[in-house]
Parts: structure tokens; sequence; C-alpha cells
């Protein structure tokens, strides 16, 4: 038997898992902790070595330090699966350099697998799809064409491609010891993806497939959009003019909201530290009605806490999955947020975006030409499938007894390496 890698590739990590010859399975762990996620980032800084322009990249963890040691002079590429079906992005300059889409993925995947450990000479390998790409206008079979570029790029030319909501519960589909159809819910950090699949006599078919781009980066941003940022100036007003213009008289506007959009992704913080952008920020905090939230905004930017007050947003999401409230704590030179946050306000805000995840299952019910009361059992993995109000939504159209979870880092990876394994096999 050859041996097989399964590879996800995701927007925030990747993992891979390995599946030897003899059918054992381990997952490659990173970093002294042996982590079995890497983080998928990438980071690109120059300089100039013996009169010549050099760039210089880091992947993972590393990229993160670089980027947080010299923001300013160095570029971070975050969520480069998110536009693999855009056709209006083929490539970004980098110090004077032009690299596709396909390069940057190609860069990330040798330090991927460099930071591995796992030599993949001879190895099949198996790399997992989302069943929608994320975007308004986002074309699936481009997407898909250019993740398998991405690949062949980095070395690997000849690999297989699954969708990932099979992969997360293949190995929970084979374990059945009689006929079943099986939803699967695979929750990542840029999309939702759902499948329906039947095991029978041994074998999983698959029966549809959907996917929605809304995940655990879009409920970090709930909380922030709520709790954060209207402690940092949205919401108020200011009189444009200032001293020397309109002043008091001036008709009063809202804060810009762009300034506050940035907050979608860290990173972009950085991008505010600007000259021209600082200071059109203090010219609206002179005149506006809360200037000392505008400029705890300043300090925010001005001193790269982005990456610090996300990791705390994300630990209180993670609190809130295991507790009814939480306090949401963040305090730094001038800026001091001390908020308990309830359970209930935070499924409030995130209803939106649990009636587009609910409408995807719908579809792929609808697709399956199945009703819910078909669905035998339903397997969720990924980090927000620990988010109660997820969990309670398929508990109450599916039945509590139904639904199963496990290997929420891992399971996509091992399960491309066994569908690699059953191809093969056939």
């Amino acid at each position: 038997m050859q041996r097989v890698i399964g590879i996800d590739f995701g927007t925030t990590n990747s993992v891979m898992a390995v599946l030897e010859p003899d059918g054992s399975t381990h997952t490659a762990s990173f970093g002294p902790d042996l982590l079995a996620t890497f983080r998928s980032v990438l980071c690109f800084w120059s300089d100039e070595e013996k009169g010549r322009r050099t760039l210089h990249s880091a992947a993972g963890p590393a990229a993160i330090e670089a980027y947080l040691d010299d923001p300013l002079d160095s570029r971070l590429i975050m969520s480069m699966k998110s536009y693999l079906a855009q056709r209006s992005f083929t490539q970004t300059t980098l110090f004077g350099r032009n690299v596709t889409l396909e390069q940057l993925i190609a860069i990330f995947l040798r330090a991927f697998l460099a930071a591995s450990g796992v030599d993949v000479e001879g190895a099949r390998i198996v790399a997992g799809r989302p069943v929608k790409f994320v975007g308004e206008r986002a074309d699936d079979a481009f997407g898909d064409e250019r993740l398998r570029a991405g690949f062949a790029a980095a070395g690997m030319t000849d690999i297989d491609v699954a969708f990932e909501p099979e992969a997360a519960g293949y190995r929970f589909a084979r374990g059945l010891s009689q006929a079943a159809n099986v939803l699967i819910g695979d929750f990542g950090g840029g999309t939702s993806d759902f499948s329906i699949v039947r095991f029978e006599d041994g074998r999983v078919t698959p029966l549809a497939t959907t996917g929605v781009g809304v995940a655990g980066d879009a409920f970090d941003f709930r909380i922030i959009d709520h709790v954060i940022s209207p402690l940092l100036g949205k919401g108020d007003t200011y009189r444009p003019g200032g001293q020397l213009g309109g002043g008091k008289n001036a008709v009063a506007l809202p804060v810009p909201p762009e300034y506050f959009t940035a907050f979608a992704r860290w990173h972009r913080l950085s991008l505010m530290k600007a000259p021209k952008t600082m200071r059109d920020i203090s010219e609206v905090a002179a005149t506006a009605t809360h200037p000392e939230r505008l400029r705890g905004l300043l300090t925010l930017i001005e001193d790269e806490m982005g990456y610090q007050l996300y990791q705390i947003v994300s630990a209180t999401k993670a609190a809130l999955s295991r507790a009814e409230s939480a306090r949401l704590e963040f305090h730094h030179e001038d800026i001091h947020i001390d908020t308990l946050i309830t359970r209930a306000d935070f499924e409030s805000w995130i209803a939106p975006d649990l009636v587009r995840m609910s409408d995807a299952v719908d579809r792929a019910i609808a697709e399956a030409g199945m009703q819910a009361s078909d669905i035998d059992h339903v397997f969720l993995t990924g980090g927000t499938s620990f988010v109660p109000a997820v969990r309670a939504m398929f508990a109450r159209r599916f039945g509590a007894q139904t639904v199963t979870s496990g290997g929420e880092f891992v399971s996509v990876a091992e399960g491309l390496a066994l569908i690699g394994r059953d191809r093969l096999a056939v």
C-alpha cells in the first residue's frame, strides 16, 4: 500500500495527516509545543545585501513573529484560500516583485511541508477544498484549478482533491455498523461546509454538498463590532472643519465607518498606520463627541496591538461556549475595556450568520432529495462546532441524539488520507 498524505490547507490553519502502508495514521506536529495546526499566513520583507535587494519570507507562527517585529516594513499575507475563486485577484506586488496567488500558496506549502518534517516523496497526496469557495462571485471550478496549480508549483504535481466536509466525516461514516444517511458540518475559519453522505455495505457515497462563506472569523468580528468598536469611536459624531471651519455651527457627521471595517482582519489595523490615515483620525477626534475613544483607536494602531486584541476576543468566544457569560478584558495605555458578555448577547449578534448556515443545510437536504427526517446522524467538526448556538441549531432540526462531534481540528486531514487510500484501492 502506498503512503497517503491528507493536506487540509485552511483559511486560518493548515493540518497534515499521514496514513502509513501498515494502516496507522498520525498527524504532523509543529513547533516546540507540537501543535497539530500550522497558521496559514506568510510574511515578506526585503533588505539590501551586497548592493542587491533580497526578498525574504516566513510562514506560520514565524510569519506572525516577523510581522509583529516590523509591521511597517513587512507584508503579511493571510486568508490566501479565500481568493482562489476570485478572478479579479491574480497577483500582488511584494517589494517591487509581482507574485501570483499560485506562487504565494506554493511558498506557503513548501514551508508547511518543511516544518512538518514529513517526507512526501512517493506519497499519494489528497488535498481538501471547500464545497463553495468564499466570495460573492466565486467561480468554484476556477478555484479548484488554482488550488491544484498552487500544489503543483510547490512540487506536488499529481494530487487528488476531495470535498472537506466529506473528508471530515469519513472516519465517522466508515465506523457505522448499519446503513445510514449522515449530514456532516465542517466549520473552518472562513467557510462552513455541509455534506450528506450515504453509508452502506462499507461504502461511503456522497449525495450532496453545499457551503457558505461564514464561520469562526465572522463570529470574532461580531464581538469586536458590538463590544470593541463602539468604545473606540464607532457610532460617534464629529463636526467637520474643526477649529478653522464650521466649528460648533457645523453639521455633525458620523465618524467614518471605514475606520472600523479594518477590524475584520487584525493585520489590517497595521495598514492604517500610514501618516495620512493617522492624521485624518486625529482631525476627526478633535471635534468628536467622545475624542478619547478615537484617541484610543490611534493608540491601538500606533502600538500595533491588533493581534493581541484578536487573541483576547477569540479566547472570550471560546469561553462563551463553556459558560453563560464571559468577561472581555483588554488594557493598554489609556484603553481600558472590561465588559461582561452574555451568551444570549453573543447569540443575538451571530443570528444572521446562523440563518445563512441553516439555509446552506436546507440546500444540501434538497440537493440530496431528502427531508430532515431522513438524516440518521449529524457529525460536526471544526472549532465553531463548539458554539452552543450552532450545536443547538442541529439538535432542534435533527434531534439531539443524532448529533456527534470529534476531531475538531484534524478530522478533515485524516479523512482526506482515508479517502486517498480507498481511491487507491479502487
